[in-house]
């Protein structure tokens, strides 16, 4: 923790809220490359038999595999989840809490919002096969726009496992992020023989990944010098280059995405590198006044908007081949000309969405702390996690999104997530009095 105290006055966290305006800006940055990225690759073709398919018209390209090594900002992700993940998890700590509460705060922060989105989708998609849309496609959109859950999964086990992984940390955190790195290596090499085991790097890649926040968090690359930090950027890219190039893995990030692969965590170690590189300029930058109130308001609906925009994204491409406006071919100037009018949609779609159900990311956030039963938090967990399962299996259908809409609200009930007036009966004893604000519940903050 001293190397993460010194950082706290000149490059790190502002000591009076613990808030990095470093990391709000990476986030913030990140989250508006993935949405721009998806305006670029989600392309429906309506053909004259009456089907419809879609193109991933960027991934496609001739340019796409080297420039998605430097976009694909997922690892990234999961860094600064792991930052922030520690701290808050230190600070509950230090004000008497548990991981039960721990686990509950991080469930109901992202499971709220996204129980929302799953009622909307289920609802939405129901009415349109009512109004004579053909199945196959509701099945096309339902499966198309429910692909954040797949992020929000892995983001949600890697951070359930905080508690657990900062045990380890605190006691040897080399040896904790060298041991998730062979359990990532071991899958890898198994994949072959036994393909459902390539699912279980879902939790080991991104939780080495998140492992890499953690020494972040510590100072432990901070206190690099900027050759060292260069050095580790271009050692990481060495061996990221060495694997692709002899076969083990493909050099198309998109693909080493799903299920996820040592690729991923060889870009993590570069995207960090990278990161504490820019710090004298991101913290400068992330200061400026206007900057702090753009971080505030959009960290605050962030998951509403990741969590939104491919839907809205699917939906708005989807009404547009039932009109008679003119479609440019996928992939052709017109359709790039297109892109700037379609990310401009799709953010005006966002605001009133995200002023509608942002508001679910702030209800742990505001609750005080919370008397969560250790078997509550494990059976909601469970719950959670059965439709994910069960995707990774079957796939996504309209039939799932309504079990995981039904799932994620039994898990809600479980943790005491929905708003219950009670009489006031008097002050009552609370366990972490307050850690319940900021800290504990910043799910992708």
């Amino acid at each position: 923790m001293g190397g993460a105290s010194k950082r706290g006055t000149a490059n790190g966290p502002d000591p009076a809220d613990g808030r990095d305006p470093a990391i709000d800006l990476v986030r913030f940055v990140c989250l508006a490359l993935v949405v721009v990225g998806h305006s670029m690759m989600v392309s429906p073709v309506l053909h004259p038999d009456g089907t419809v398919t879609t193109e991933n018209t960027l991934a496609v390209q001739d340019w796409f595999v080297p420039v998605i090594w430097i976009f694909m900002v997922m690892p990234l992700f999961f860094v600064t989840g792991g930052i922030t993940g520690l701290q808050s998890w230190r600070r509950l700590r230090e004000k008497g809490g548990t991981a039960a509460q721990f686990i509950r705060a991080r469930l109901l922060r992202m499971v709220l919002p996204a129980t929302a989105l799953l009622a909307v989708m289920v609802l939405g998609l129901e009415i349109a096969g009512l109004l004579g849309v053909d199945r196959q496609v509701v099945q096309l959109m339902a499966a198309g726009a429910a692909m954040p859950l797949w992020f929000l999964a892995a983001y949600l086990a890697a951070q359930l496992n905080i508690p657990v992984l900062a045990a380890l940390h605190a006691r040897a955190p080399w040896l904790a992020l060298a041991l998730l790195t062979a359990l990532v290596v071991a899958v890898d090499c198994l994949r072959g023989a036994l393909p459902v085991l390539s699912y279980a790097n879902l939790v080991f890649v991104w939780c080495a990944v998140q492992q890499l926040g953690f020494l972040a968090a510590d100072g432990h690359f901070s206190r690099l010098s900027r050759s060292g930090l260069v050095g580790l950027a271009v050692a990481a890219n060495l061996v990221l280059g060495l694997v692709t190039g002899l076969g083990l893995y493909t050099g198309n990030m998109l693909v080493n995405l799903n299920p996820p692969n040592l690729t991923l965590f060889l870009l993590g170690v570069s995207q960090l590198a990278a990161m504490e590189l820019a710090r004298p300029v991101l913290v400068p930058m992330a200061s400026v006044q206007w900057v702090r109130r753009l971080l505030a308001l959009a960290g605050g609906r962030s998951l509403t908007v990741y969590l939104w925009h491919l839907p809205l994204l699917v939906g708005m491409s989807g009404l547009l081949l039932l009109t008679p406006v003119y479609k440019p071919a996928a992939g052709s100037a017109g359709w790039w000309w297109s892109r700037p009018v379609v990310i401009l949609s799709l953010v005006i779609l966002l605001l009133p969405v995200a002023l509608a159900f942002g508001r679910l990311e702030e209800r742990p956030t505001a609750a005080h702390a919370y008397r969560c039963r250790p078997a509550s938090a494990g059976a909601a967990v469970v719950v959670v996690f059965l439709p994910v399962a069960d995707a990774a299996l079957s796939g996504l259908s309209l039939g799932l999104l309504a079990a995981g809409a039904l799932c994620f609200t039994v898990a809600i009930l479980l943790l005491g997530g929905f708003p219950v007036r009670r009489r006031d009966r008097g002050p009552r004893p609370a366990v972490g009095r307050g850690g319940g604000h900021g800290g504990i519940a910043s799910g992708v903050k």
